[in-house]
């Protein structure tokens, strides 16, 4: 049941719902809580990828950083995502199903994998014991990293939210791009100078790759694109590209030389990383709340899978 009122800048007629309300209900989720969620397990999941990659390569004192780093990082997003579900007893029920089609439970069986290696990999690094054991945790951390990094991105896609669920393909390496601009960016502030190079090129790779997917994200979402532009999303986002760029650019140039610039650049970078993921929450939200942007989107399905099948 949607009705149309003249576009003044299109010149055609724009969608909007029944008596101006939107066709779905946002999400409850508390900004704070759930956007905090997602750029705290990225910063965990991409923090344990560098973590291994540095134990590998020598560099111990930034790999003892990171491992630590990545499980006060699981361990705070386990908290708000226990928050937002108002009551602590809620956690268990989330694992009385394991569920491969769905995110949500996928993501609970995720948790309670990579929170016992990323925190025996940890332990075992700061107290020097159990080289073995954490070896293997940190190998098994690094592993299931990268999925925990970019899960909530297909947890965001698979809801009827337009700005999540429209950017379903891209999303997911916008969350990689900015979880890896998040461990870069904690290993030039945690790491010594002499052992950041692989930190610095990383940083400009995360900064190229979050700058292309988030154009590729906009082409696609087309006209609800301008939830990522204006408000809120439209601040953090255009925050998020600069603090990234210019992170990667001062890490690449100068964070060689000094340590306070490598460390300034290593924030820009986390701060960036952070924008990212609550521009991205603040978008989905937006898209939701306005009848224009859910109305949109479905009738423009229509209308393709109409000249399909003419």
């Amino acid at each position: 049941m949607t009705s149309s009122t003249p576009s003044r800048k299109a010149g055609r007629a724009e969608p909007v719902s029944y008596y101006g309300r939107p066709v779905i209900k946002a999400p409850s989720w508390s900004a704070r809580d759930i956007a905090g969620y997602f750029f705290l397990g990225g910063l965990a999941g991409a923090g344990s990828v560098v973590a291994a990659g540095a134990q590998l390569t020598g560099r111990g004192t930034t790999a003892k950083a990171l491992k630590v780093s990545s499980l006060a990082a699981v361990s705070l997003s386990a908290a708000a995502l226990v928050h937002d579900l108002g009551r602590p007893s809620r956690f268990p029920y989330m694992f009385r199903v394991f569920k491969p089609t769905s995110p949500m439970s996928m993501g609970s069986w995720l948790l309670s994998g990579y929170g016992p290696a990323a925190g025996a990999a940890a332990l075992t690094a700061v107290t020097d014991r159990l080289p073995r054991t954490g070896a293997a945790a940190t190998a098994a951390a690094a592993v299931l990293g990268p999925v925990l990094a970019t899960y909530t991105a297909v947890l965001a896609a698979d809801t009827a939210v337009p700005a999540w669920h429209g950017a379903h393909r891209e999303l997911p390496y916008l969350f990689a791009a900015s979880a890896t601009a998040a461990a870069a960016g904690m290993a030039l502030v945690a790491g010594p100078v002499h052992e950041n190079a692989p930190a610095r090129y990383a940083s400009v790779l995360a900064a190229v790759a979050d700058g292309a997917a988030s154009r590729a994200m906009e082409h696609r979402l087309g006209t609800v694109a301008v939830t990522c532009r204006e408000g809120r999303a439209g601040t953090l986002m255009r925050a998020a590209r600069g603090l990234t760029a210019a992170g990667a650019a001062a890490a690449l140039l100068l964070g060689h030389r000094s340590r306070p610039v490598a460390a300034a650049a290593g924030l820009a970078l986390l701060a960036g990383s952070a924008c990212t993921r609550f521009g991205v929450f603040a978008a989905g939200i937006a898209s939701a709340e306005d009848p224009v942007h859910t109305v949109g989107p479905q009738r423009e399905a229509a209308e393709q899978r109409s000249q399909r099948s003419q």
